[in-house]
């Protein structure tokens, strides 16, 4: 019974922001557990270089999530490949650091259109996808990208960052309600302190003071977002949904 509780081998998995950071770290632990893997991300040069570094079941497809035309883009991309989509990631994501009182009305604009605008319309653009490849006993599923910046105030002045994360988890709550009859599941993960491109100043600033704020004592590591992001397509989580999983070392709960 247990055996394949936890394989994800043979399935689809569409990964946004899917060449850097926290989504490559998912890119590979999905290629490295047997499944195909989309790796979609603006950069053509950097989707294909990470899918050659791969090889088999690895496969570029740059796209743009920052606009609804992006998503239906790269949603048709996908249906010229396949007819159905097991898994779709929505990890692309980006940041805005100023000052208050001079935070900008781009920086609202640029966040937003990426963090939270683009899971919805990729969501939506892909639903006849996930559908094609979801059962009651085998629920398709969408797992986004949160932010333990979105369940308390950040150290940051990021303030679109913070608020568009908030928004994903309540999209999140929102999407799994209405999909649930389509037998397509909608979770959340929400990272601590993991290094990646987004998070190279935090870390450049001081790596031992980021262990020391986190329970656990140490920053999370790869192994930490693929398992996770693994357990969430799997067979072991087909009855969750609307669940949004901080994985913080504690951070959140005990701080």
């Amino acid at each position: 019974m247990t055996n394949d509780l936890f394989d994800v081998s043979g399935r689809n998995i569409l990964v946004t922001g899917g060449t850097k950071g926290i989504g490559e770290m998912i890119v590979r632990g999905f290629h490295a557990a047997g499944a195909t893997v989309w790796i979609s991300a603006r950069n053509v040069g950097e989707c294909r270089g990470l899918a050659a570094d791969l090889g088999e079941r690895a496969v570029a497809l740059p796209g743009d999530v920052s606009t609804q035309d992006g998503c239906r883009k790269l949603a048709d991309d996908m249906r010229d490949h396949v007819d159905r989509l097991d898994v779709l990631i929505n990890n692309a994501g980006t940041t805005w650091g100023a000052p208050i009182e001079e935070y900008p009305d781009a920086g609202w604009d640029k966040v937003l259109a990426v963090n939270l605008k683009g899971p919805f319309h990729l969501a939506v653009a892909c639903l006849d996808l996930l559908r094609a490849a979801a059962s009651p006993e085998h629920p398709a599923r969408i797992i986004n990208l949160g932010s333990v910046d979105g369940m308390h105030v950040p150290m940051w002045e990021s303030y679109a960052y913070s608020a568009s994360k908030a928004a994903v988890h309540q999209l999140t709550r929102h999407l799994a309600g209405r999909l649930a009859r389509d037998h397509i599941t909608v979770n959340a993960i929400a990272p601590g302190f993991v290094e990646s491109r987004m998070m190279e100043f935090a870390f450049a600033a001081g790596r031992d003071e980021l262990d020391q704020a986190t329970p656990l004592g140490r920053t999370g590591l790869p192994s930490d977002m693929a398992g996770t992001a693994i357990f969430l397509a799997s067979r072991a989580s087909s009855w969750m949904t609307g669940v949004v999983l901080p994985v913080d070392g504690g951070y959140v709960t005990l701080t």
